[in-house]
């Protein structure tokens, strides 16, 4: 117990389902897709009558490029409980390089891209203009967030919790990396020392999946911003580990469900589809958390935390636009 007690001392000094019955599975990739205003370009022939000495007409080819607007890949956030879009403008960044708050990780540095959850550049080292994005993730579905199907995830991509013998589909609005239900212009793999610490709990010394040890896939997760803007800006990423299943929310209404026991009056009062509450549930203990947990090898090798979420620092970056639209086909 001590040596437990220690690691979560580590951890969180150095780190801090829904079931939904609905539509098909992957609506989180690329949404609706509206115009926007990129652009490819393209040639294409223009007929045009031209009269030669002979006086015959006599058709002529003549090369016009045109501007065609091709759709951004899109998924849905929420913003003070509603549901939102965002429109992905650019590859995702990670800077400055794990390796400035972790030195010894030069190969999880490279296999990474540099993505590091755990540590936060300070604020001369963000781009201009950067906002928060708080990105939600199950953790309550223990390993399945991972989307690998052998860790208890299903086919799509998505995690899967398991209470009272029933099993429930935790659709997100990006599912893990590297599965047809993730999402665009997002890392594929990013390191965390909180992801060592889960796999020597499980007594794993070398990594998983031919990768570093440390690094794993982007989990499945949902995305949490403060404002709504219609230009693209760049979004500093906060990680939220989510424990409690009665307060994930179902990614096409924003609302909650109760799927286990609770000792709080309204058990989906703090459901995740706002800043506010993320703040309060950071704060609050709900029984529900340990009855969901049991065997949960994310939340017991972190010490198993009481309350509903804790929060992580990141040196991630992606870059969007948030209108406040609804996202998914009606």
């Amino acid at each position: 117990m001590s040596s437990k007690k220690a690691v979560s001392n580590v951890i969180f000094a150095a780190v801090t389902i829904i079931l939904v019955i609905v539509a098909a599975i992957g609506f989180g990739l690329y949404a609706t897709k509206p115009p926007v205003t990129k652009y490819v370009n393209v040639t294409q022939p223009v007929y045009v009558n031209k009269t030669v000495p002979v006086y015959v007409n006599k058709t002529v080819y003549v090369n016009r490029t045109v501007q065609v607007p091709t759709p951004l890949p899109s998924s849905g956030a929420f913003l003070n409980g509603q549901v939102i879009s965002f429109h992905y403008t650019a590859q995702f960044s990670c800077s400055p390089a794990l390796t400035q708050f972790f030195p010894n990780e030069t190969q999880a540095n490279q296999v990474a891209m540099g993505c590091e959850v755990g540590a936060a550049p300070n604020s001369s080292q963000l781009p201009p203009g950067a906002a928060p994005v708080y990105v939600v993730v199950p953790a309550f579905a223990g390993l399945s967030i991972f989307g690998v199907q052998k860790l208890g995830a299903n086919p799509q991509g998505f995690p899967v919790f398991t209470y009272n013998n029933q099993s429930y589909t935790i659709l997100t609005q990006c599912g893990a990396a590297d599965t047809e239900s993730a999402c665009a212009d997002h890392m594929t793999y990013i390191y965390s020392p909180a992801f060592t610490v889960v796999e020597k709990y499980l007594g794993i010394n070398n990594g998983v999946f031919g990768l570093p040890e440390g690094v794993l896939p982007t989990p499945a997760h949902e995305h949490v911003v403060t404002f709504s803007t219609n230009s693209s800006i760049p979004w500093y990423i906060v990680v939220v580990l989510d424990f409690n299943p009665n307060i994930f929310p179902n990614p096409l209404t924003g609302q909650c469900q109760t799927i286990v026991p609770s000792n709080q009056s309204d058990p989906t009062g703090l459901c995740l589809n706002s800043y506010q509450n993320i703040q309060k549930a950071m704060g609050t203990y709900d029984s529900a958390v340990m009855t969901a947990n049991q065997g949960n090898p994310i939340w017991e090798a972190l010490g198993k935390p009481g309350v509903d979420v804790i929060s992580v620092p990141s040196n991630m970056i992606l870059y969007f636009s948030d209108p406040n639209v609804y996202p998914y086909p009606s």
